[in-house]
């Protein structure tokens, strides 16, 4: 899951990225709000975590342009603000939950999985958090991927592929798609990265599994054995 974390606070921030790193998630780092409105132009993210104390504003002034903007990501609000006034402007505001700091770095994989949940149960796409294609089976509340019934290991990047594309399987996805959702903006990323995971994730599925269109991108099939 690719994200971003709007925060101001650097050691905070640094460490925090460190953290969900190595849990597997890919996390843009904005510092401030018009660092958050531009890196918004070029990018869609799983989730966001909002700092509300920025150097140049409230960061309920970016939740707004993304709800106005009819963009529904996951947003969890982090802050020192712990009145029962400001949760509630925050929720109002369009927030999805909320974690006053300091808090439990487990607690807060607890909820980003929750509003990952509630998110694939909204997909127009499809209407549980299982999908089911073929031989394929991808389970997003429990991160995991079977083929046949049996638990497919799967490294943190090739199970990110694989679930932005079983999230829409109706769709052909453009490789330069593919790898926004799987690298942020300060990864290098070499030419062939992609082919790459491509390939893996067809050795561990199944040949089949994945459709390549070419001059067009890749779609997820579910045909494993």
């Amino acid at each position: 899951m690719r994200g971003l974390l709007v925060e101001d606070d650097l050691p905070f921030a640094t460490a925090l990225l460190a953290f969900l790193k190595l849990r597997g998630y890919t996390v843009d780092l904005a510092n401030t709000l018009a660092d958050a409105v531009d890196k918004q132009r070029f990018a869609s993210w799983d989730f966001v975590l909002l700092d509300l104390h920025l150097p140049d504003g409230d960061g309920l002034d970016f939740l707004k342009l993304l709800r106005s903007k009819q963009i529904q990501t996951p947003v969890i609000v982090l802050t020192a603000r712990d009145q029962i006034s400001d949760r509630i402007r925050g929720l109002d505001a369009g927030a999805d939950d909320y974690l006053v700091k300091p808090f439990d770095s487990d607690e807060l994989l607890a909820r980003l999985r929750a509003v990952s949940r509630r998110g694939v149960g909204s997909s127009p796409a499809m209407g549980a958090s299982v999908v089911v294609l073929q031989d394929l089976t991808v389970d997003m509340a429990r991160g995991v991927a079977l083929v046949d019934g049996f638990v497919v290991d799967l490294t943190a990047k090739e199970w990110n592929l694989l679930r932005v594309m079983a999230l829409r399987p109706d769709r052909v996805h453009t490789p330069d798609s593919l790898m926004r959702s799987l690298y942020g903006f300060e990864d290098e990323v070499g030419s062939n990265t992609l082919q790459v995971f491509i390939s893996s994730l067809r050795r561990k599925l199944g040949a089949d599994c994945i459709q390549t269109l070419r001059g067009l991108g890749y779609r997820l099939i579910g045909k494993c054995t």
